[in-house]
């Protein structure tokens, strides 16, 4: 990083990087409203897309392509596959939900407006002078790794133990409902025997 950009500015110009990065981010301030306030699940996971597609383009901007790919396969290629998939199977409503109003949307709003406000003004105030050198790449995999396993190894070890914990309360939430009480074998009486016309046909005779 460093205080300006030297050398002639090309197509894409700092000032160029930053409108885009700018409208960019206005269509990722609009999805996520629009996710987050729409009553039909699936323009909801859509909208996520948009969102998370638009992080996704900010990432390229700043030269942190592995990032961005990063965004593209998990988020975009899993978590919304995993949300569109979670709703076919469960056959949830594709018209207005009425469980998605809610009477606590004021308060809803007033926490996010504060939380904006508060991020807004930390990171203003930390790379107030910080510029980034958009003529070099960042966001590498060998920077990345290294910054991750020489100064972020505990949180790292960390995060991986409580995906673990999390994955074998899954498991034993799972079994514990599959076992439990009225998913069991049927109790009530078996299917009506059929004679076998052998007997009946060797009785008559």
């Amino acid at each position: 990083m460093r205080t300006a950009a030297e050398g002639t500015p090309g197509f894409l110009s700092p000032s160029g990087v930053g409108i885009v990065f700018l409208l960019v981010g206005v269509v990722v301030l609009g999805a996520a409203v629009l996710c987050v306030t729409t009553t039909r699940l699936v323009r909801a996971a859509l909208y996520l897309v948009v969102a998370l597609g638009g992080l996704a383009v900010q990432y390229l901007l700043l030269t942190a392509e592995f990032i961005a790919w990063v965004q593209v396969l998990i988020y975009l290629g899993s978590v919304v596959v995993l949300v569109l998939f979670g709703l076919m199977l469960t056959k949830a409503p594709t018209g207005p939900s009425p469980d998605a109003n809610s009477a606590a949307r004021p308060v809803a709003l007033v926490v996010a407006g504060s939380a904006a406000v508060l991020l807004v003004v930390l990171v203003v105030d930390a790379f107030r002078t910080t510029w980034i050198d958009l003529e070099t790449p960042h966001g590498l995999t060998a920077d990345l790794g290294t910054s991750m396993f020489r100064h972020w190894v505990l949180p790292f070890e960390a995060l991986s133990l409580l995906l673990l914990a999390a994955l074998i309360g899954a498991i034993a939430v799972s079994r514990r409902h599959a076992t439990g009480p009225g998913n069991g074998p049927a109790t009530g009486p078996g299917p009506t025997a059929v004679p076998d016309p052998r007997h009946r046909v060797g009785g008559e005779g």
